[in-house]
């Protein structure tokens, strides 16, 4: 039997749209609901319990909204909110560390990884523990925290002189060390996909987590009989915890196709938990 509610997907800003369009590319007939919390960004300067309470509050917003799914299009509310979020909703959750680690230890030649994240990713260590589960022995993996990154996708700087200058500074002991796979471990990342793909160069590949969230949610879907009858317009929802025209004027040249447009602004921080 069809299940035509919309998906849950929440993000600290912009960042999960990266992951809401690989979703709508792999399963173009599911419904969305997108909250981005501009207001309260970034989560990954903010404290393991903190961001827990944030993404709590998101997922009781999302179950109003009558999700069938929750997915964590951000990595720190991943690292550090997942099993919190998992233990207390009641429709499946999905995480972006996972697919992303299993992904990169799949595709390293030489056997050396860097994973570049916020400093709450990279201080949890949840990433490069993932990684070293599915890598084979000898694996080497490199570290880097990239906390402007995030503001510079928030401003829309996703490739100019700034911007390099930024990836310079970040990404040289990561070059330095010869890696040939690189894990954009945050989803505002692959935003600047551009930019770090000309510092890095043609022989590193850059894996965007997108692409393999989106694969488990399409199977996690499928073994609980959650999918869409794909018979209706698929609803397409946004809202953000700050300004609904700066969100829409930062996110539409990402995600095109007049999108997002009508989004709301809503306030999570009024939920107790």
């Amino acid at each position: 039997m069809a299940d035509n509610r919309p998906i849950g997907v929440f993000d600290s800003g912009i960042g999960g749209l990266t992951v809401l369009r690989e979703i709508w590319d792999l399963m173009p007939g599911e419904g969305t609901v997108y909250f981005g919390d501009n207001g309260r960004a970034p989560y990954g300067t903010k404290s393991k319990s903190t961001v827990i309470k944030y993404s709590l509050q998101n997922m009781h917003f999302l179950e109003q909204q009558d999700v069938k799914m929750i997915v964590i299009a951000c990595n720190t509310a991943s690292a550090h909110a997942y099993k919190a979020l998992s233990e207390k909703s009641d429709v499946p959750v999905i995480e972006v560390v996972t697919p992303g680690a299993r992904c990169a230890a799949g595709t390293t030649r030489n056997g050396k990884i860097g994973i570049i994240a916020t400093k709450g990713s990279v201080n949890s260590g949840v990433y490069k523990e993932a990684v070293e589960r599915f890598a084979a022995p000898g694996t080497k993996i490199y570290q880097q925290a990239c906390p402007l990154f995030v503001s510079l996708a928030e401003e829309g700087w996703w490739d100019n002189e700034v911007t390099s200058l930024v990836c310079s500074r970040y990404l040289t002991p990561l070059k330095e060390a010869g890696i040939d796979t690189l894990v954009l471990g945050c989803t505002h990342y692959p935003l600047l996909s551009g930019a770090i793909r000309k510092f890095m160069g043609d022989g590193v590949t850059l894996i965007n987590a997108g692409k393999a969230v989106a694969q488990v949610v399409r199977e996690t879907l499928e073994e609980n009989g959650l999918s869409c009858g794909g018979t209706q317009e698929p609803l397409r929802r946004f809202y953000t915890s700050d300004e609904p025209e700066l969100f829409e004027e930062v996110a539409s040249p990402f995600l095109g196709r007049g999108l997002p447009s009508g989004t709301l602004k809503y306030n999570t921080d009024r939920f107790d938990v």
